[in-house]
């Protein structure tokens, strides 16, 4: 791109603001005037992310050496793109495929694509926390022998939370009934670098991995990486399928970035991830010493579900503080200006990257030592309630797919015990679908959706978001 710019040629061709000439001035002065100039597209010196040859194909191939892959590729819409070509490159519509009930809102939309069928798998709950944890061995083993003729096994890897399960046995398992491993490695593009974070998934033995590069690395927002082995795929169906989902314009500002968050991995990757464990080691063991407070660590391990932590992920639990993590996340947000990765009824969550220190660390524990100091204690404690987790239910009349294309109608939510669910609804983040298109509706559904309201978060998916409706299969 740089070379491009200054080569000095005079552009008669796409973006139509011509390098920042034609750019609104407020945006102007937001990004930088090289960065404009550079914001440039299928030129022959830029080669073509659909059918690489030249420098995005060598940026590829150097990120598959990086990450121990048989081929990499870029993905610049994020890694739901990734996720969607995934699936769709390892199933077929009416195929089975296994995977975990607290999967990503993107996994259920890939399923959707694909035409497959969901065979659910529901995760290990820790009720002290009140978080999904990640799926055992032990239950893929015996959703494989319920259904032997599922074509591939998904796995979340690690959650959200940093959780993670015994991805090689698993990947031993699967491999074993002739399955494909995908794998969910949203939160997990840093693994590689530190022996004292998980392992990553393609080490494991995995088949295919999605990345998100932008999460945790440097690359910017919606870049992400898929990572594949040869030996048991379609390689070519899986490059269709992720030109599929790509963009024909891709931005080369997205592609650029995720080649430098490569090259600084392998460059810097080992010293930048321990700094990162190290600085995480010590502020979970000083938020620990705050009451009311609680940061799990490897506790909680060696329970089904919680095999391996990412120790760079640091959910506190606020309930000791008689608040709801969305309670705590406002109070954070705008009295300490700190803000969290996100937050649900028990926790909110920290991100401890390699580009936070010492500063930043100490910042977070000074506001969160001053949060424990001013709560108010004679606030009616969420101790209570029942449990933070939706008791998965899960009776399912069609599929997903089936479903979302039905013809439907709209009722009152508060009446929709029985009915077929036409929509997704999430609360997001962490984006995790309570009900999926196909799904019966439940009363305890319905009571929970109405107590995560209550506590302050936020409904996506469904196309009334207040929930006072919802959209059912008409029958």
């Amino acid at each position: 791109m740089k070379r491009y710019v200054e080569d000095g040629a005079v552009g008669f061709h796409t973006p139509g603001h011509k390098q920042g000439k034609g750019m609104d001035a407020e945006f102007f002065d937001l990004v930088t005037p090289l960065g404009l100039k550079t914001e440039v597209s299928l030129m022959e010196e830029l080669d073509d992310l659909h059918e690489p040859a030249m420098c995005i194909k060598e940026a590829q191939d150097l990120a598959a050496e990086l990450y121990n892959a048989d081929s990499s590729y870029f993905v610049i819409n994020g890694t739901t793109g990734a996720i969607h070509a995934m699936i769709m490159a390892a199933v077929n519509p009416g195929d089975k495929i296994i995977i975990p009930r607290n999967a990503h809102r993107s996994v259920i939309g890939g399923v959707i694509l694909s035409g497959a069928e969901p065979i659910f798998v529901l995760p290990e709950v820790d009720i002290e926390l009140g978080i999904a944890m990640a799926v055992s061995p032990e239950q893929i083993e015996q959703a494989i022998k319920e259904h032997p003729d599922a074509k591939a096994v998904l796995v979340v890897y690690p959650t959200y939370y940093g959780v993670a399960s015994d991805i090689e046995k698993i990947a031993s398992i699967v491999h074993k009934n002739k399955m494909l491993l995908l794998v969910d490695e949203a939160h997990g593009p840093h693994l590689k670098f530190s022996n004292c974070l998980p392992m990553q998934a393609m080490d494991a033995g995995a088949d295919i991995v999605a990345q998100s590069t932008h999460k945790i690395l440097g690359a910017m927002t919606q870049c992400s990486m898929l990572h594949a082995r040869h030996h048991r795929i379609d390689v070519q169906k899986l490059k269709t399928m992720i030109s599929l989902v790509q963009s024909t314009s891709p931005n080369y500002l997205l592609l650029a970035s995720l080649d430098v968050a490569r090259r600084q991995m392998a460059v810097e990757g080992k010293a930048l991830l321990k700094r990162a464990v190290d600085l995480s080691i010590w502020l979970r063991n000083e938020i620990n010493k705050i009451e009311g407070l609680y940061c799990f660590g490897e506790e909680k391990l060696g329970s089904q579900g919680a095999y391996a932590l990412d120790i760079t992920k640091l959910t506190v639990t606020v309930k000791g503080l008689y608040m709801t993590g969305a309670e705590a996340e406002k109070i954070l947000r705008y009295k300490y200006k700190i803000q969290v990765e996100l937050s649900d009824l028990y926790n909110i969550l920290f991100i401890l990257s390699y580009a936070d220190g010492q500063r930043e660390a100490e910042t977070l524990l000074m506001a969160l030592r001053k949060l424990a100091e001013e709560v108010n204690q004679n606030s009616t404690s969420i101790n209570t309630l029942a449990c933070a987790i939706y008791p998965y239910k899960i009776l399912t009349k069609q599929s997903p797919r089936q479903a979302l294309f039905a013809v439907k109608r709209k009722m009152p939510f508060h009446e929709s015990t029985g009915y077929i669910c036409g929509e997704v609804i999430t609360f997001y983040p962490p984006g995790i679908p309570l009900i999926c298109p196909g799904e019966v509706i439940t009363q305890e559904l319905i009571d929970y959706c109405k107590m995560m309201q209550q506590s302050g978060l936020k409904v996506v998916g469904p196309n009334d978001a207040s929930l006072t409706t919802i959209q059912v299969v008409a029958e």
